[in-house]
């Protein structure tokens, strides 16, 4: 899997580029290129500019105009850049024209996540699991490869026929390797499927949410346990599940992988056991960052890929992380002009989320311990409340147990 990280060489500067078209807003174009800033620094990579323009849907040969690819080759060629990475999937064309022009790598938002996920994955279901959505990601980009793909044969299968070229060379040699792979997580998903039901007949808890959230914070402090947590993207990849016991009453805790916008498609059809965590669920526990600028977008991300994974609604909880980080610049007096979200208090939030949320959202740090112990309660009665309708000779136990309380 290695021959196909993309972003080798560390502290490499890039360039970053976006649009601003009908769908996208200045605004939002402009939030995204930091998350794209991020993702890159995540990578190892050293953003140094960005880039935006103003047009009504992406030129279908160069993604920018003539005039901006300009710009953009005469700033990397007078400060000695390598690289540029654009916020959206570039098409095959679109990338063999961007390269003709500038001479420079290209990377486009799919490849950088890809190579992220590539660098992340510790265990050998998760380095499948990337390796095929990066074969999958290539296979209509072989064009553009100067790839030599021998080594990567496996059991001695020669494959070349008499005058084949070498991309039909190497697009056999992907598709029987995306085959091979996809066959090797069948297996797999199977053994994993075997587990969980081994896991016998407790409730399932899973942490759901936008990458970089909190939520290996937050299943550290439930669970007691040293999930790896770090302040970066997709700091985990696989699925952790423990036992955790608030109160009498044991359940089992899942913290899966965060999710983003424009999130590949291949990695979602691939990480599909890892999903299976969240289908399989009785209760989400959705983890929000409320100190974040544009934590709403996030929300409504979280609740689209979760559609995507399965139509069926579960019951959620609406956790709100990061109290500690909020910031807010209230309004002076005399300005009449709307609110916005940089205008608006904690303490407003707070009450339009239980409004609109009732007894199903709470606030919380998880890095400071803030109101844990309300978490746990608010989980211990969603998870019994759960349990007694699956159980329902179970009821008196739990009468007794509040009684003695």
């Amino acid at each position: 899997m290695k021959d196909f990280i993309i972003s080798e060489s560390k502290n490499e500067k890039a360039v970053l580029v976006g649009l601003i078209t009908q769908q996208q807003s200045e605004d939002q174009v402009k939030e995204y290129l930091d998350e794209l800033a991020f993702l890159a620094e995540t990578a190892g990579i050293v953003p140094e500019k960005n880039f935006t323009q103003r047009l009504d849907h992406p030129n279908s040969t160069t993604f920018v105009g003539s005039g901006k690819l300009l710009e953009i080759k005469q700033y990397m060629e007078d400060n000695e850049i390598g690289l540029v990475i654009f916020d959206d999937e570039l098409s095959p064309k679109q990338i063999r024209n961007i390269e003709k022009e500038l001479q420079v790598k290209i990377l486009d938002r799919t490849s950088l996540i890809l190579d992220i996920f590539a660098m992340r994955a510790q265990t050998a279901y998760a380095k499948t699991q990337v390796e095929l959505a990066q074969y999958q990601y290539l296979l209509p980009r072989l064009t553009r490869m100067w790839t030599h793909l021998d080594r990567q044969r496996g059991g001695g299968v020669m494959m070349r026929g008499v005058g084949e070229t070498q991309l039909e060379s190497d697009r056999r040699i992907i598709l029987t390797k995306i085959a091979f792979l996809k066959e090797e997580l069948k297996g797999i998903d199977r053994q994993m499927a075997s587990q969980r039901k081994n896991r016998g007949k407790m409730v399932r808890v899973a942490l759901v949410g936008y990458t970089n959230v909190g939520k290996s914070t937050m299943m550290n402090l439930l669970s007691k346990s040293e999930v790896f947590a770090e302040n970066k993207l997709f700091a985990t990849l696989d699925t952790t599940v423990r036992k955790v016991i608030v109160d009498n009453l044991p359940f089992l805790l899942s913290d899966t992988v965060g999710f983003i916008r424009k999130l590949p498609t291949h990695l979602v059809e691939s990480f599909k056991s890892t999903l299976d965590e969240v289908r399989e669920a009785d209760l989400l526990v959705h983890v929000v960052d409320i100190s974040h600028p544009n934590f709403e977008e996030q929300i409504d991300v979280v609740q689209k890929t979760l559609l995507d994974i399965d139509k069926e609604e579960k019951p959620t909880i609406l956790v709100f992380n990061k109290v500690d980080a909020f910031t807010y610049k209230p309004k002076d007096e005399d300005d009449l002009t709307p609110k916005t979200r940089e205008n608006i208090s904690l303490d407003e939030l707070e009450r339009s989320w239980m409004s609109k949320m009732h007894d199903d959202c709470i606030f919380i740090s998880a890095k400071e311990k803030k109101n844990i112990d309300n978490l746990r309660n608010l989980l211990y009665e969603r998870v019994k409340a759960i349990h007694i309708e699956r159980y329902p000779y179970n009821d008196f136990l739990f009468q007794k147990y509040d009684e003695e309380e």
